[in-house]
C-alpha cells in the first residue's frame, strides 16, 4: 500500500489495481472506506477502465472482431499497474496497451490515475492517451465503497444519501447476466434524500442517468462526519451494496454495461467515449471527508 498524508487525513491505495483502500482521518482514527471482507465483497474502489459494468454475451465487436473484455474492465486487481510518480501530496499509477492487453482491448491506450490529498479532500485525476493512429473508444468510472455505519451504536438505517439539488429520477433496472434494460423503476421523487436500508439493493445496483446532482452525500442522523464526492462532468451514477453489507457504493461513470438489446458494437455502445489518435484525455472526480 502506497500512503499519503496531511494534519487532516492519511490516505491508503493498494498497488493491485490502484484501489483507494484507506481513508482515515488524523482527527478521530475512524476511517471511511470499506474494509473488503471478502466474505462480503473483496473489493475497496476497483477503477473501471475500459469497461463500466458487463458487455453482452461476454464480448464486444470492435471492427468486426470479438474482444472478450472482462466485466469493469482490466484496472481493477490487476498486477501489472505501476506507481509510476509520487510527490509529497499526489500518487499517480499507470498501466500501457501490452501484447496481453492487445488480446482483449485492441488499441494502443496508456492509463494514468492520480490521487491527491489536499486537506480534507481527495481528488481521483483519471488521465487516458491514444498512442495509436485510429481513434480509440472506452468508458471509465470509480466505484468506491465507504463504511456504513462508521460509528460505534449506529445502524444502517440510520444513514442517507444527499444529492446536491433536488431530483425526479428513477433507476434503470439490470436484466439477467447484468445488462440495462428499458424498464425503470421510480427512487428520488422530488427529493435529494435517499435513505438507505438493507434491502435497497436486493435487486442489484441503483442506476441514474443525467442527474441534475454534481454531487451526493453520505450522512448520518445521528453523527455530524460526512463523505461527499463530487462527480462534475460525470453522467451516470451508480449506487450499490451487497444487499445487508454494512457499506454503499457511490459511483461515478462515465459509460454504463450493455443494453440488452445491445448488438455489440463498441463503437456505438451507450455512453461509450471517443479518443482521436494521439489524443488524450482527462476526467475527475474528488472524495471529501468533514467531520
Amino acid at each position: 500500500m502506497a500512503t499519503l498524508e496531511n494534519n487532516v487525513l492519511e490516505i491508503g491505495v493498494s498497488e493491485l489495481g490502484a484501489e483507494l483502500c484507506q481513508i482515515k482521518s488524523k482527527i478521530t482514527g475512524k476511517d471511511y472506506m470499506w474494509d473488503a471482507n471478502p466474505d462480503v465483497w473483496g473489493s475497496y474502489a476497483p477503477v473501471l477502465f475500459p469497461v463500466i459494468g458487463a458487455v453482452k454475451n461476454g464480448f464486444a465487436l470492435i471492427k468486426g472482431n470479438e474482444y472478450k473484455v472482462p466485466r469493469h474492465g482490466f484496472i481493477r486487481n490487476n498486477p501489472n499497474i505501476q506507481l509510476v510518480e509520487t510527490t509529497e501530496k499526489s500518487l499517480t499509477f499507470g498501466l500501457k496497451f501490452s501484447e496481453k492487453t492487445l488480446l482483449i482491448y485492441p488499441y494502443h491506450f496508456e492509463f494514468l490515475i492520480t490521487f491527491t490529498l489536499t486537506e480534507n479532500k481527495i481528488t481521483v485525476d483519471h488521465k487516458v492517451i491514444n498512442h495509436g493512429a485510429e481513434p480509440m473508444f472506452f468508458s471509465l468510472g470509480g466505484h468506491p465503497a465507504f463504511k456504513c455505519p462508521v460509528n460505534d451504536g449506529e445502524a444502517y438505517e440510520d444513514y442517507y444519501l444527499e444529492f446536491e439539488k433536488t431530483e425526479n429520477a428513477p433507476t434503470w433496472l439490470l436484466e439477467k447476466d447484468g445488462l440495462v434494460g428499458k424498464t425503470t423503476k421510480p427512487v428520488l421523487e422530488n427529493t435529494n434524500i435517499l435513505p438507505l436500508n438493507p434491502h435497497l439493493f436486493d435487486n442489484d445496483a441503483l442506476i441514474f442517468k443525467n442527474l441534475l446532482s454534481e454531487s451526493v452525500s453520505l450522512k448520518s442522523k445521528k453523527s455530524a462526519q460526512v463523505v461527499r464526492v463530487s462527480y462534475a462532468g460525470f453522467p451516470y451514477l451508480g449506487i450499490w451494496a451487497k444487499p445487508n453489507a454494512h457499506f454503499v457504493c457511490i459511483e461515478p461513470w462515465l459509460g454504463i454495461a450493455d443494453n440488452a438489446d445491445s448488438d455489440q458494437n463498441f463503437e456505438t455502445k451507450e455512453g461509450i467515449l471517443n479518443l482521436a489518435p494521439k489524443g488524450i484525455f482527462n476526467a475527475s472526480f474528488t472524495i471529501e471527508i468533514t467531520e
